[in-house]
């Protein structure tokens, strides 16, 4: 089954570039999300208390225990 819907993201930018391989491979997304399963490319500015992945993944382990 496919849907669509929104995508939210926690900053402002314009889409440059699109995954264009998800059409055809969408468990991608669920196999490398650090790599071949991104979705878009965004051009603008981040803010700044936005986490790195390896900074999300010590704080989702400190809230855990």
């Amino acid at each position: 089954v496919k849907a669509v819907s929104e995508f939210n993201a926690p900053v402002a930018g314009t889409v440059v570039e699109v995954n264009e391989r998800l059409q055809d491979e969408p468990n991608l997304i669920n196999e490398d999300p650090y790599g071949d399963g991104w979705l878009v490319r965004l051009e603008g500015q981040a803010d700044d208390g936005l986490l790195d992945a390896a900074a999300y993944a010590k704080l989702v382990e400190e809230e855990g225990d």
